[in-house]
């Protein structure tokens, strides 16, 4: 079942990304080019399949065009990965087992690539096929989420200052709320509001998410010191090679490991009131914490 989710998921998204993005031949073909390269490096979807199912949990179907949002989503995360890739971030030359798109196109298009991607996914979120209230508080959730204050720009600013130090608990879990669990968050809740979720349903959705998005960046730490660059398709150990605030580093693998759990058992008990509608959903909490890249 999970599994047909996913792959339900991916190829809804992918089908949306590809009539959404422009086509290598649109002139001016290099940042096209760039866009699609990153954009189609074979990623996993999972703010996009969050989205969907949220989206479906609420409304107990698929609600129709809902995969043009989690594209919408999906291009905002790929930019911010060409972003963090970059020599003046994390300088990082393999991303998705295939070249950074800084490493492949130069620098200059890759920051371009990452700027059309996040103006196209506002593009896109402007013509959602749902009410315009609903409309107006997504692309406020997902700017919120993506910004400075308690968003992914603040987490990556906050990590960038912390390497070399001694981090606090409090501070890593500021870096890893914002810089992950803030978008994780905004792909359950806008997926959640596009489906017509009500105040109540929309604080569970929340709450959850950024359980489970903390979860997920602690054991994208824990890969980061356990797995190769093979498994990963991207350079392993790049973490302690540069001090970076993290979990194993500030308390072991086995604790961070153990912390994980509980936020995902924390995350399950909020969706305990929309029954067996939640399963898919728990089920994907469950994976992120399972996986092994």
């Amino acid at each position: 079942m999970l599994k047909e989710t996913l792959e339900q998921g991916r190829q809804l998204t992918d089908a949306a990304l590809d009539r959404l993005i422009p086509l290598e031949t649109q002139y001016p073909e290099s940042i096209h080019k760039a866009m699609r390269h990153s954009v189609f490096a074979g990623g996993k979807r999972l703010r996009p399949v969050l989205c969907i199912e949220a989206g479906r949990m609420v409304t107990g179907s698929l609600p129709a065009r809902i995969e043009e949002l989690g594209a919408a989503l999906e291009m905002l995360h790929t930019y911010s990965l060409i972003h963090d890739d970059l020599p003046a971030l994390d300088n990082d030359d393999l991303r998705r087992g295939r070249p950074t798109c800084h490493k492949a196109f130069g620098e200059a298009i890759a920051i371009l690539a990452g700027d059309a991607l996040q103006t196209q996914a506002y593009e896109v979120l402007a013509r959602l096929k749902c009410p315009a209230e609903a409309r107006v508080r997504i692309i406020e959730e997902i700017a919120r989420g993506t910004g400075t204050i308690d968003g992914m720009i603040g987490g990556q600013v906050v990590d960038l200052e912390s390497e070399h130090m001694r981090p606090t608990a409090e501070m890593l879990e500021y870096i890893h709320r914002s810089k992950t669990a803030a978008l994780i968050t905004a792909s359950l809740v806008s997926g959640g509001l596009y489906g017509g979720a009500k105040e109540n349903q929309v604080a569970k959705l929340r709450a959850f998410g950024l359980a489970i998005g903390l979860a997920f960046q602690i054991v994208d730490d824990v890969l980061d010191v356990t797995q190769t660059s093979e498994q990963l398709g991207k350079t392993a150990g790049k973490d302690t090679a540069s001090e970076k605030a993290t979990y194993p580093a500030l308390f072991g693998i086995e604790a961070s490991e153990r912390r994980a759990d509980a936020l995902v058992n924390e995350a399950f008990a909020e969706l305990d009131s929309f029954g067996e509608q939640a399963e898919t959903l728990k089920e994907l909490a469950r994976f992120l914490v399972e996986r092994k890249k």
